[in-house]
Parts: structure tokens; C-alpha cells; sequence
């Protein structure tokens, strides 16, 4: 079937669903295939369950007309998308980058939803299926669409790009994650630039944090066509300035030589600063006015362990455990440092996809937090513990478990606690005994 014919299925059953589980009456069915199973055997079951059509790509399932077979449906699913996205008039923001993107497109996407009708990715759905099922979910109704794409490896944001058709773009840094897929820092530029790659190619309009001489000499590599710069200089299209991170974030803003405006947000770490600007230079370039804009910052509370400031029983956890990796791991521990508390502890998890750079980043990050004066540091997993050390105030467990064992017996207590690591460290299981 070619696409123009499914996009027709699709309109009368815009509801897109990959999981049997959540299929509801009249759903649209894609079987995709995992590392482990063939979805085109569950396509039955959808059926059954209410599915209007499964999309499938093994001619042995096919049993009627309700099964749609087609070469590929993962390919099937991205053609499909960016199909729809041919036929949207609305405005696409993309924004990628190193740290902080699902905090970027969270404030971008409360502040334009004070005056527009938004579609924002929701959860990790940022990357080769994530992205065309946030597109698929688009309807008339939507104004502006945010979209956030996540890539390990070069050549994924062009791609990404391709489905999602963004006419304006935001790279928020360039760091150390995804070393091993990306070859080094170099391969990140590289792949993250494909972002203004395409906006180059498409006249679209970038959004560029001038204080990152990375991002400033990545633009200066391309002829774009518009671009809006933001930072802590007043030579700027918006300027800012941190007037406190004790423990949340107030800054001061303006838009080029206009009047100031003061926002305190809900929001720690000073590197919040910075996405909190790219989120205002979004909405005034769409029309916000300083106080739509202040009341899209102010309201926005983190709820994804991603510098979620929570008070426990016993003290006060910085949970920021959704991920890491080098860069985001520095700027979590330095803003412990500037926080004001009596007693501070970090619990800092192993970071993953680092390839042949593991051992040394694990070995800066011990380097980096013990320099510091902080009450105790908690290093947990394989990475950390084969770097272990006899330093004061310090401990190395190889495993989660095991540190859940150490806090049970430990019972801290009045503490500002840091809680940071890979996802797949599980740090989440030790909230109980924070």
C-alpha cells in the first residue's frame, strides 16, 4: 500500500498504537519489531482488542483486509508521519542537543501554551519512532508543534529532521554524552549540527545561545539564513542575568533595548539559566508578551527527575537521576556546591555510552566532587567502583543494591542531597530511604 492510501486509513483512524496492551476501539495498529520478538504475531491480538487495521510486514499474518502489509513498518510509520507533516501549515520548532532538552521543550512548551494550542513530545518519545508518532498525534486543533529529538549516533538528527520538517531550531550545548556513538566530541558536532544543517538548507530560523563559543562557531561554519541569539550580553536579541539560584532560579530579562522584567522560576541548577532564556527568545519571536511569558516560566514545575527539587521527610533530594553523562554530571555537582545547606551529600551513579572514555570521565568525576567540601559522596556502580579510592568521607558501592543496604543502616537525615546518574543505574529505588 503507498503512503498517500494509508494516510487516508490514517485521518478516519488517527490513533497510532505500537503496544496491544493500550489498543483501544478503532485504533490504528503498526507491528513494529524489537530486538527480541516479531510484532507482526501480536497483530491478531489488536484486532481482536478493537484495532480497526494492523500495519504489517509479513505476508504470513496477512489473514484479511484488515491487515495492512506493507515493506517496512517502521519505515512504513516514518513516511507515514512525515506525510502528515507535508500537509500541517503550522509552525515546527526542533530543538536537540547534549543536556537539557526535555527541560527546554517543557518551558518552551508552558510558555507558547499561554497563548497557543500546543503539541509538545511527551516522555523519551524523541527518537526514529518516538518522533513520527508525536507528529502523528497532531491535529487541526494545534497551533505549534515542539519537538525534541534524541540521537547516539551521527546522521540521526538529519534523519529526524527529514520526518519533522522544523522551520525553527534549537541545539541547547553540545557535551559529553553519547561519546561511544558518536566517535568523541567532534562526531557530537557533527551530529547535533545536522539540526542547522537543515534549517540552512530550508531558510529556517535558529536559535543560538551565544554564550557557547561551540554553538557561536558552529553557526559562523553556516550561511543561515535567520538567526536569534540569546545569552548574558546586552548586545543580544535577549539578554539575562542570574539574580539567584537559592534554591530556584530567579533571573532578570529583556528583549533587546525594551524594559526589564524579573521571573522566578521552580527550576535549580544555574544551568537552567540558559534554557530558560532559549524559552524566552522562542516566545518573543511568537508574539508572548513579557507577562504571558513570566507566567509560562513561573508555572512550569519539573516532574521527570530532571532537576526536580524534592522535600522529603528527612531532607531535601535534588533528583536529577533520569540521566547523566560527564557534562551534565559537572554543572549537577557545582550547583550542590553554590546551594546553601548545613550538610550536603552526593549520590552520584555510573554514566554510560562513554566507550573508550569511561574509565577517565568516572575518574574526573570522583576528582571534580571530592574537591569540593561536601559532608559525604556516595559512588555507585561498576564504573565508579573500579576507580575506587581511600578518601575521607567517600564510599564505592558496586551495585544500587548494595547502596540501598549502606542508606537503610545509614538513615540520613537534614541534608540537601544530589541523587544524579545514568537511567539505567535505577536511582530512583533509593528515594525511599532519602
Amino acid at each position: 500500500m503507498n503512503i498517500s492510501d494509508l494516510y487516508q486509513i490514517y485521518l478516519a483512524h488517527s490513533q497510532i498504537i505500537t503496544d496491544t496492551r493500550k489498543i483501544k476501539e478503532g485504533n490504528l495498529f503498526f507491528a513494529l519489531r524489537g530486538e527480541n520478538f516479531d510484532a507482526n504475531s501480536f497483530a491478531e491480538t489488536a484486532l481482536e482488542k478493537g484495532a480497526a487495521f494492523a500495519v504489517i510486514d509479513n505476508l504470513i499474518y496477512k489473514k484479511d483486509e484488515r491487515y495492512i502489509l506493507v515493506n517496512d513498518t517502521l519505515i512504513a510509520l516514518q513516511e507515514l508521519a512525515k506525510y502528515h507533516r507535508e500537509q500541517l501549515k503550522i509552525p515546527v520548532i526542533g530543538l536537540t542537543g547534549s543536556n537539557g532538552k526535555t527541560t527546554t521543550k517543557e518551558l518552551i512548551n508552558s510558555v507558547l501554551s499561554q497563548k497557543f494550542k500546543t503539541l509538545a513530545t511527551t516522555g523519551n518519545l524523541n527518537n526514529h519512532i518516538g518522533v513520527p508518532l508525536t507528529l502523528l498525534e497532531i491535529d487541526a486543533s494545534h497551533e505549534i508543534a515542539i519537538i525534541e529529538m534524541g540521537a547516539n549516533h551521527q546522521k540521526e538528527i538529519e534523519m529526524l529532521c527529514e520526518i519533522c520538517q522544523p522551520n525553527y531550531g534549537l541545539i541547547t550545548n553540545i557535551g559529553k554524552a553519547h561519546l561511544e556513538g558518536f566517535g568523541g566530541v567532534e562526531g557530537i558536532k557533527k551530529g547535533k549540527g545536522e539540526l542547522f544543517d537543515f534549517l540552512e538548507k530550508h531558510s529556517g530560523t535558529a536559535f543560538i545561545n551565544k554564550d557557547s563559543d561551540v554553538l557561536t562557531k558552529m553557526v559562523q561554519q553556516r550561511n543561515l539564513a535567520s538567526k536569534i541569539y540569546y545569552g548574558k550580553s546586552h548586545d543580544n536579541d535577549v539578554s539575562g542575568e542570574l539574580i539567584s539560584n537559592q534554591p530556584y532560579l530567579e533571573i532578570k530579562w529583556k528583549h533587546k533595548d525594551k524594559e526589564n522584567h524579573q521571573v522566578l522560576s521552580q527550576l535549580t541548577g544555574t544551568y537552567n539559566f540558559e534554557n530558560i532564556l532559549a524559552a524566552i527568545a522562542i516566545a518573543l519571536n511568537f508574539g508572548l508578551s513579557p507577562d504571558e511569558i513570566n507566567k509560562g516560566i513561573k508555572n512550569y514545575q519539573p516532574q521527570n527527575n530532571r532537576s526536580q527539587i524534592t522535600k522529603t521527610i528527612k531532607n531535601t533530594v535534588v533528583c536529577d537521576f533520569y540521566n547523566a553523562n560527564p557534562s551534565s554530571m559537572l554543572v549537577a555537582i557545582e550547583n550542590i556546591n553554590q546551594l546553601k545547606a548545613d550538610k550536603k551529600i552526593l549520590i552520584l551513579g555510573d554514566m554510560y555510552e562513554l566507550g573508550d572514555e569511561t574509565e577517565l570521565e568516572h575518574l574526573n568525576i570522583i576528582t571534580k566532587a571530592f574537591s569540593y567540601p561536601f559532608n559525604e559522596i556516595i559512588f555507585i556502580g561498576d564504573y565508579f567502583y573500579k576507580q575506587k579510592q581511600d578518601l575521607k568521607n567517600v564510599v564505592f558501592f558496586e551495585s544500587t543494591r548494595k547502596a540501598t543496604d549502606y542508606l537503610k543502616e545509614k538513615n540520613l537525615s537534614d541534608a540537601l542531597v544530589l541523587v544524579k546518574g545514568s537511567r539505567g543505574m535505577k536511582l530512583e529505588s533509593l528515594m525511599e530511604f532519602l
